[in-house]
């Protein structure tokens, strides 16, 4: 006779994880997406033709279209889908690629105030 019977085949799974599937199931094993690389603060924007019931769409591409209804941030997409912002890069890619989303860079870094100026104004508040 056993001592004790066999715990359940997860027994390191409790009910408040949920289920578990690893990033690179998610992206078919890809750690890239198929452009450039988006910045986390880039604002992503759904067509306004996009069919949710496209049969290509997976359930998180799905719902990164839902949420880019209004310009939001990729970091923000990650998230709202508590996934990792290099899985979400990856299926943001997917949907850029099939014209699904549109990405709006930040400006350049020589469109940003030079560093001298942003010193200058920090030494004048707190002369203040």
């Amino acid at each position: 006779m056993l001592a004790d019977p066999s715990p359940g085949p997860h027994e390191w799974l409790d009910a408040d994880a949920g289920p578990v599937v690893r990033p690179y199931t998610l992206t078919g094993g890809r750690v890239r997406p198929a452009g450039d690389a988006f910045d986390l603060v880039a604002f992503v924007l759904a067509g306004r033709d996009v069919d949710a019931a496209d049969p290509w769409l997976a359930p998180e591409h799905r719902r990164l279209v839902e949420l880019a209804h209004r310009p939001v941030p990729v970091a923000e997409l990650a998230a709202e889908l508590d996934l990792a912002v290099g899985v979400v890069r990856v299926l943001l890619g997917d949907l850029l690629a099939r014209g699904l989303v549109a990405v709006h860079e930040p400006p350049a870094v020589a469109a940003r105030p030079h560093d001298d100026i942003l010193k200058a104004v920090v030494s004048g508040l707190r002369a203040l």
